[in-house]
């Protein structure tokens, strides 16, 4: 058997024959578009694989604390791919309209909405379909279903079917949220659901305190004015704040206390990678919304409010979808978390170090 080379490794040849286009000769602009969109498409195909890997510890029945790096790692590695993929953006920002005009009435009736595996990623991130903007007046998930009339199609349908079955990251991240130790119980210890509610009242009442001292050195500051608006703000504050950390529900009440416990003391070297686990999370929806935000601003530079090649609204529906949040407890946990000094004692503090005495 002869020596592998590089080309035949990386299967070249196939790989560099596949920007033809639809009739095989493709201006130099018309080449442009398609490898970048290519590109694309081959780092969703790594970020699916890297968040598939993330999620299958997450939802394991039980996570090893030195398997929480690995998760970490991986999730770390999608948000470097992001980031790359926004800054991709540039590359094509290259192509100036009119030189896009000259092939875009090709592409007609396709379109980016069609990018299957960006919508497996949505699926798999956790986003449901009773949050997910409608495509032209449909559902993205059923328009792409809509054009499944060849065999690449049906695969396509079956591939997105496939993984609305799947268990998303959002789902196995509260899985593993309701199963953490806070004040060093567990769900399996007696008295549980006592201890959590224990320490959720504990800590609104602490930051209930806390924003009622914050009022009263603004009004002292300010002198006085606007005090009542100051207070309302306050209040309304602290309303938000209770409807977050006293949700119905044991699960529900758990995973939250979870995620306080975890970012209040992540001081203690055992909650150390699960905190890092934590806003890994946050950075990759961050990066994911930089990244609509930035394909918005491409599209718009590029086509104007045109509408979209798909019949979409164009620019309008990608700005649309920047309200989407597939992890709203891990951005709403910040409006809530109070100083060190200010913490409730914590109870059990020797489970989460390295050694104990």
């Amino acid at each position: 058997m002869p020596a592998p080379t590089y080309w035949d490794y990386l299967n070249l040849p196939k790989l560099l024959d596949c920007q033809g286009g639809l009739d095989g000769t493709p201006s130099a602009d018309e080449l442009h578009f398609i490898i970048v969109h290519q590109t694309y498409e081959l780092w969703f195909k790594l970020i699916l694989s890297q968040l598939r890997l993330a999620r299958d510890h997450l939802a394991a029945p039980r996570l090893p604390e030195e398997r929480v790096p690995f998760v970490v790692h991986h999730l770390g590695r999608v948000n470097a791919i992001l980031r790359l993929m926004v800054d991709q953006f540039v590359v094509m920002e290259t192509l100036p309209p009119q030189d896009f005009l000259d092939f875009r009435d090709k592409l007609l009736p396709s379109s980016g909405f069609q990018s299957y595996q960006l919508r497996e990623f949505e699926i798999l991130l956790g986003l449901t379909p009773e949050r997910r903007i409608k495509y032209a007046g449909t559902d993205p998930i059923e328009h792409i279903r809509s054009q499944a009339h060849s065999e690449s199609g049906r695969a396509v349908a079956a591939r997105l079917s496939a993984t609305m079955e799947e268990v998303s990251l959002r789902d196995a991240l509260l899985s593993w949220l309701v199963r953490a130790p806070i004040m060093g119980s567990t769900p399996d210890s007696p008295g549980d659901a006592e201890v959590v509610d224990q320490f959720l009242h504990d800590y609104f009442a602490r930051v209930q305190a806390d924003q009622h001292a914050t009022g009263d050195k603004l009004v002292h500051v300010l002198d006085g004015a606007d005090e009542d608006k100051i207070r309302a703000r306050i209040e309304a504050s602290l309303a938000g704040v209770r409807s977050f950390l006293l949700p119905d529900g044991v699960s529900a009440r758990r995973a939250v206390a979870a995620l306080v416990f975890i970012e209040s003391y992540r001081h203690l070297p055992l909650l150390a990678f699960p905190r890092l686990l934590l806003d890994t999370a946050v950075e990759l929806e961050e990066q994911v919304l930089l990244f609509r935000h930035r394909h918005a601003r491409m599209a718009e530079r590029t086509i104007g409010r045109r509408v979209g090649s798909g019949g979409s609204s164009g620019v309008e529906y990608l700005d649309q979808t920047l309200a989407y949040r597939v992890f709203p407890e891990l951005w709403n946990v910040r409006s809530c978390l109070l100083p060190r000094e200010k913490l409730p004692p914590l109870v059990g503090e020797a489970n989460y170090r390295f050694a104990q005495d």
